[in-house]
């Protein structure tokens, strides 16, 4: 079994913004904050897939349609539960909604159980955090997508390996 996502990786100039943004939320609610090689944007979560399973969620991706695009972070906030505080988007950008969709609807249709909640786009930049980060607007921080991958998240170890990446349609 592997535990498994899709999800967006953020290109440089949005990298350069996020790993200063997220020691600033771990110092201000007594967490730690996320390297910035593994902050990411999940488009959908698979949980736990059987090793066969893989390839039918790999060909389920690659049958998505979509086109690069962009869109920007625009809030902070805080998952009292998860303890984590976070980085998000006011309104769900029309692309980002599309492809996400795009995704958990082919990936529904060839037999994988998703979440059954709105998508809210975010990316984790603190964990174990001790106080709650207030829901707060900043700065736009501009994140440029030309692809998606499909990761294993290994359990106990908190690495990440891409298994397989798909890009934009031209």
């Amino acid at each position: 079994m592997a535990r498994l996502f899709f999800a967006l990786w953020p290109d440089a100039g949005a990298r350069a913004r996020l790993a200063p943004l997220g020691s600033e939320l771990a110092a201000a609610a007594s967490g730690k904050p996320v390297p910035i090689a593994k902050v990411h944007l999940t488009l959908a979560f698979l949980g736990e897939v059987e090793q066969a399973r893989i390839a039918v969620a790999v060909e389920a991706a690659h049958a998505v349609r979509w086109k690069r695009f962009g869109f920007a972070l625009d809030r902070v906030g805080s998952f009292r539960g998860a303890r984590v505080a976070w980085a998000g988007c006011e309104r769900v950008p029309e692309p980002l909604a599309a492809l996400a969709s795009g995704l958990a609807a082919g990936l529904a249709e060839a037999g994988f159980a998703l979440e059954d909640r709105p998508y809210a786009p975010h990316a984790t930049l603190a964990r174990r955090i001790a106080r709650a980060v207030a829901a707060d607007a900043i700065e736009p921080i501009p994140w440029a997508v030309d692809g998606f991958s499909l990761v294993r998240s290994e359990t106990g170890t908190g690495r990440y390996a891409v298994l397989e990446a798909f890009e934009a349609g031209r």
